[in-house]
């Protein structure tokens, strides 16, 4: 039911309004989950809590898409005179958009099937739960770093629609940039204390898995890069590439997860995740891009290298000297160590806020 929004958020973001439509769909989210706290506390049934998530996600979808979207742009409602439409002309409309309906399927299939593989080759229930949770946080930082990328992708396109060469490579140099430290600050946190929300979450049921964990994330935080090479793809005429790329990696994760998982089990499976994502994501889409888009495209990836490492350290680092002097313990503690780490972090970070040390450092990265 959510589904027809996806269209009006494709015109928001086309039209530079992507910023309503996320501040919209945000809304719905908190509003969500308040309404889910209030059925667990008043009636305690699923079915109560799962409508409570639900309801309010599909109020604001239908209103974004059939009455927000109408009024911001009046030709969607007024009446259209009668135009014929050949079946040629819609035959050519879904070839053209084949591939990039190829690579979003295989985009979709590759966040699934880790999952029913696990299912499928463990016996061990414990192991399923504990790879669904850890692979649960390593996509929150693919989540996060796709949402940075998808009002760049739309402004890439453009500046690429329009032969804008030079304003290209310096969005695309600093996009990349910015989505690296996205990745690179939410990774630090998490290595920092994923530990304690851990043992919190599942209630020292489950084993907290250090190999796994640092696998997944690290994995995730490295392949940043090729997530704006995957967005900008999408509004680019890079579907040829973004098919075959996307094509390559399911074959190649389906051979290396059945060969792998039953030797190393969870652990194989992180790895024919990462080893595919690195590999052919990274090395093949976001290579291929960044080679045709920037100039110094070796420079511009060790100088992502070094952020992810500087950023990735010093975070963790913190973290890691927070919780040895934090005197709480539980939930209280976790609060605690979470908000210092912000506070500091937060000073450390201060001096962003002059815009002409903005505009310096943005000088220094490499295009």
């Amino acid at each position: 039911m959510v589904m027809p929004s996806n269209l009006a958020s494709g015109l928001y973001r086309a039209r530079g309004l992507y910023g309503r439509a996320v501040w919209i769909q945000c809304a719905a989210m908190l509003a969500a989950q308040l309404a889910q706290v209030a059925a667990i506390a008043l009636t305690g049934h699923l079915a109560v809590i799962a409508l409570a998530f639900v309801v309010p996600q599909v109020l604001a979808a239908a209103w974004l898409a059939f009455v927000d979207a109408r009024r911001l742009f009046p030709r969607l409602a007024a009446p259209r005179a009668a135009v014929r439409l050949s079946w040629r002309w819609i035959a050519g409309q879904f070839r053209r958009a084949f591939p990039f309906a190829v690579a979003s399927s295989t985009e979709i299939a590759l966040q699934n099937l880790p999952v029913l593989f696990i299912s499928a080759i463990m016996t061990d229930r414990v192991a399923v739960a504990q790879w669904g949770l850890t692979r649960l946080v390593a996509g929150l930082v693919r989540g996060l770093c796709m949402q940075v990328t998808l009002p760049l992708a739309a402004e890439l396109g453009h500046d690429r629609a329009i032969g804008a060469r030079d304003a290209l490579r310096r969005l695309y140099a600093r996009g990349s940039v910015l989505v690296t430290l996205v990745a690179s600050l939410a990774v630090s946190v998490l290595l920092a204390f994923w530990q304690d929300f851990f043992a919190l979450w599942t209630r020292g049921a489950i084993a907290y898995d250090m190999p796994l964990t640092l696998t997944l994330l690290i994995g995730a935080e490295m392949v940043a890069p090729a997530i704006l090479a995957l967005s900008y793809g999408y509004y680019s005429d890079r579907g040829g590439l973004l098919a075959r790329t996307k094509g390559l990696q399911l074959a190649s994760f389906v051979v290396l997860s059945l060969v792998l998982t039953p030797w190393m089990g969870l652990l194989g499976m992180a790895i024919a995740v990462v080893a595919t994502d690195l590999l052919v994501q990274l090395g093949l889409l976001a290579g291929v891009t960044i080679s045709k888009t920037l100039e110094r495209p070796l420079r511009h990836a060790v100088f992502l290298a070094f952020l992810m490492v500087t950023v990735t350290g010093f975070g963790w680092a913190l973290g890691a000297a927070i919780r040895s002097v934090s005197p709480l313990g539980g939930l209280a503690g976790f609060v605690t160590e979470c908000g210092l780490w912000l506070v500091v972090m937060g000073l450390v970070a201060s001096p962003l806020a002059n815009a002409k040390l903005r505009m310096r450092l943005a000088g220094l990265i490499p295009t």
